[in-house]
């Protein structure tokens, strides 16, 4: 289905900061954008579900912006990893400059000293990981006194981390005379707990069901040997020539299969907690200008991913949390360009592909490789019907079922 196409005027949004947005190339405001922005600029606390790659950093940084403009207060804004705290910095540098708004990062794995130096400019907009601001907040070196707006934003990823004591210190610290921005691409009961307990009257804007995947990504699976999935990768990266983001389920599977791609000839990153700041900036960057043509990631460290033209995602492992195959794939397909995602799957992961259908409300099309021995699930799936004396064909990257 088309998206409508919606521009930035009519939105309440200020003249200077339509220009800004003209020269940055934005023609049109995404949906959760044309909702959430009007919203947010008459003071209403907002809860925003949306698929990831729909425009929701700039839904809050827009009216963040306007409205710090226009008084003397600080936001804070509190993603769940580092990758997307340097990517929201981005989007708020762009708005904000013009206006003179400093922001500062303060984020684990970057040297406090320099956080520091960064809070000595007297930053309008921090922009954080719940683990460092609190270890700020108790040297008291950063004080929320003066926050007027709080943005939780990944909100499900930071309760999905264990971010849950932290999120609600920092609830407690921020000053009930505030204005909240609550954006998630899911709304499990957590969430809800939240929003009950510090959001005042919250306006909801869903633009997608939770669980929905993007329409423009087509799925496809392959049931294989363990020991075969390294030999269909191989096959599969001939076949396709676009930038392709891989996930691993741990980081020493990620650390091995990076190292198998670079000696198979393949430029390859990896991108996982065991990687320092630095290292990891230096992969998204490269994967971003096409120094590398492969990303391998971990869940913790993928989420907030915002790179344009991912032509394919390849789930190498199946994710622990089922929510996570709908992030997983939200990297590709995105801003209305067509995607794909391909998922590895052994035969006794019958019930892990089951929950994952279940979830996206679709089956996932199982495909198999001419080069690549398949196999089957432990007990055959039946929906509405066999599977079995399936022949298939060749159409786009893969082979499928006909």
């Amino acid at each position: 289905m088309e998206e409508p196409n919606y521009n930035f005027y009519g939105l309440g949004i200020a003249p200077k900061i339509i220009e800004i947005l003209e020269s940055l190339k934005f023609k049109h405001a995404t949906p959760i954008q044309h909702q959430a922005i009007p919203l947010a600029l008459e003071g209403k606390d907002v809860m925003g579900i949306a698929q990831t790659g729909t425009g929701k950093t700039m839904a809050f940084a827009i009216p963040t912006i306007q409205k710090l403009a226009q008084t003397k207060d600080r936001a804070l804004v509190v993603v769940p990893t580092r990758e997307l705290a340097i990517q929201v910095e981005e989007s708020f540098f762009k708005i904000g400059r013009p206006f003179g708004i400093k922001t500062a990062v303060l984020i684990g794995g970057d040297p406090i000293k320099n956080q520091l130096r960064a809070l000595a400019q007297h930053p309008r907009v921090l922009i954080v990981t719940p683990g460092r601001l609190i270890d700020l907040m108790e040297q008291r070196k950063v004080h929320l006194n003066d926050i007027r707006i709080l943005v939780l934003d990944e909100a499900d990823r930071m309760f999905d981390m264990g971010f849950s004591d932290q999120i609600e210190t920092i609830l407690r610290a921020v000053p009930k005379e505030r204005q909240t921005l609550l954006f998630s691409a899911t709304m499990p009961a957590t969430i809800l707990s939240v929003v009950r307990s510090h959001m005042r009257m919250p306006v909801s804007v869903e633009i997608a069901r939770s669980g929905t995947t993007p329409e423009q990504v087509t799925h496809e699976l392959f049931i294989i040997q363990n020991d075969m999935k390294r030999v269909l990768l191989g096959k599969l990266l001939a076949q396709f020539r676009g930038s392709v983001l891989l996930f691993c389920r741990t980081k020493m599977g990620a650390r091995k299969i990076s190292s198998a791609l670079r000696q198979q000839g393949q430029r390859a990153a990896e991108i996982h907690s065991d990687r320092s700041l630095p290292q990891r900036r230096e992969a998204l960057e490269g994967f971003k200008r096409g120094k590398y043509r492969v990303l391998v990631a971990t869940d913790i460290a993928a989420r907030g991913i915002d790179v344009k033209g991912i032509e394919l995602v390849i789930n190498y492992d199946l994710p622990d949390d089922v929510e996570n195959y709908v992030h997983r794939i939200g990297r590709t397909g995105r801003a209305g360009c067509p995607g794909h995602a391909i998922s590895f799957a052994t035969s006794d992961q019958k019930e892990d592909v089951a929950s994952i259908e279940r979830l996206i409300k679709a089956s996932l099309p199982i495909s198999s490789h001419p080069d690549v021995p398949a196999v089957q699930f432990s007990q055959a799936r039946v929906r509405g019907g066999s599977w079995t004396n399936k022949s298939f064909s060749r159409r786009g990257g893969g082979y499928r079922r006909r």
